[in-house]
């Protein structure tokens, strides 16, 4: 190596070398380790259902992918990923094609969003937990990060649904959008131009960043200001063949003519391949990594306490990051502790005034039940022994009524036909009444017949006649 360049204003010198050495091979080698490694991409689709996210898929890989007919009947939205390897000439692609199913048939589309965002927030934290492994194998890992969001807006004419507008905003930050106007052949080429410049006004008056192809690079810096100003693509999908001239292409049939895919008369779908697979797929995957994920990282680790600065604005090292933030935790945690503790001893002393009161509560209550006893323990006393002197009255007469009943007597005839008399009038009843001192109930022990009260007459009128 010999001879001295020109210095430059960088204060570099360029060398130029006396033989060929063979570092000039490094692309050469470059693109047969990518070509052995294989390449992936991932796509989200977003769409309303029927808006024709499957069909352009096929469309933009020349493939039919197996996928099942979605209807419109999802409580929620959701989900669903699947996962191909295409093949085309020696270069091999790891496709995935993520696609949102309900998006857009609910009532309530208040959180239809917040599906998709966690989502691409997930496979974030997935890439950082394998960055953050001690033994890492991002070489051989399978990364699932979206890179580009087609998201397909309906054909009507007019403006953004809120829906579109909301999503969009919230995605803006984690992938690149690029929006479609999907089924483009259903509105006339005035109209589609004046949807196109709405909704691009719509987009910049709200902050709505999409992605914009890159113009640095001054292979493709002049075709990418160009499809630029095509933005939102306006494009139309079929996987039917239908014979034009010689040879067969995908197009819509209708009765008033056909619809070519790939006619960029037609629509934007040859624009909508070239730009995303042909010339800016590599863009993507490289915006996704160092503008999306690296802003999720930062985040991510900022919120674990890591920090480049101290608050003096000195180098900090992640060793000093992390004892100190080891440090924070500890404190926090001795504070929690600490405040469990108290919060379990304030339970305690609430649950033993509780107890305590109610134990007073029962107390009160047994008092008072046994207040409640002694009374009615009286009052049963009382009855008790004025049963007994009713009782023992009763006894008394019931001895003076025999004794005046056996006692003779002597009367005239006069006043024995008076006592006759008298008696047929009134009748002569003697009842023993015999009172149940437990049950406290008068039975009636003796009911004198009426032949007992004859018989009785006939003597004292016999003894009367003697």
């Amino acid at each position: 190596m010999a001879g001295a360049g020109q210095p430059k204003n960088d204060g570099l010198r360029s060398l130029s070398l006396s033989g060929h050495v063979g570092f000039d091979t490094l692309p050469d080698q470059l693109v047969n380790k990518s070509i052995k490694q294989g390449f992936c991409f991932n796509i989200l689709c977003i769409g309303e259902t029927g808006s024709g996210k499957s069909t352009l898929i096929n469309c933009l890989f020349n493939t039919s992918f197996d996928e099942s007919m979605s209807t419109h009947f999802h409580p929620n939205v959701r989900l669903k990923a699947q996962r191909y390897e295409l093949h085309e000439s020696n270069v091999r692609l790891k496709l995935t094609v993520v696609s949102t199913v309900g998006f857009g048939d609910q009532i309530n589309k208040e959180d239809s969003y917040q599906p998709i965002v966690d989502y691409i927030d997930a496979q974030f934290e997935a890439y950082l937990q394998e960055e953050l492994k001690i033994k890492r194998s991002i070489f051989n890992y399978h990364d699932t990060r979206i890179h580009v969001c087609l998201y397909i807006i309906s054909p009507t004419g007019h403006s953004l649904k809120t829906l579109d507008l909301l999503t969009m905003k919230s995605l803006d930050s984690k992938v690149n959008i690029i929006p479609l106007i999907g089924k483009a052949d259903s509105i006339s080429k005035t109209e589609l131009q004046q949807f196109k410049r709405k909704l691009i006004s719509e987009l910049v008056s709200n902050g709505v960043r999409i992605y914009q192809f890159p113009t640095d690079d001054e292979a493709v810096s002049q075709i990418n200001a160009v499809m630029n100003g095509h933005l939102p693509f306006a494009v139309v999908g079929s996987t039917e063949e239908v014979k034009i001239g010689n040879k067969m292409v995908k197009a819509r049939q209708y009765p008033w003519g056909t619809v070519q895919v790939e006619n960029e008369n037609h629509c934007d779908f040859v624009k909508l391949r070239e730009m995303l697979i042909c010339t800016n797929m590599e863009d993507l995957i490289e915006q996704t990594h160092a503008c999306h994920y690296e802003l999720y990282r930062r985040r991510r680790l900022q919120e674990m306490g890591f920090r480049d600065i101290d608050p003096e604005n000195k180098p900090v090292s992640l060793q000093e990051a992390y004892e100190t933030k080891r440090r924070e935790f500890y404190l926090e945690l001795q504070r929690r502790e600490e405040e469990m503790r108290q919060k379990f001893v304030q339970r305690v002393k609430e649950k033993e005034a509780v107890l305590k009161e109610a134990e007073q509560r029962i107390q009160a209550k047994f008092e008072h039940l046994m207040l409640m006893h002694q009374e009615e323990k009286q009052k049963l006393e009382k009855k008790r022994k004025a049963l007994e002197e009713e009782i023992a009255l009763f006894n008394m007469k019931k001895a003076n009524a025999e004794l005046l009943q056996t006692k003779p007597t002597v009367s005239t005839p006069v006043s024995l036909k008076r006592d006759k008399d008298r008696k047929k009038d009134q009748g002569f009843r003697l009842e023993l009444l015999c009172f149940d001192i437990r049950n406290e109930e008068v039975v009636n022990v003796h009911k004198q017949s009426k032949r007992e009260k004859l018989e009785r007459e006939r003597n004292s009128t016999r003894e009367s006649q003697k």
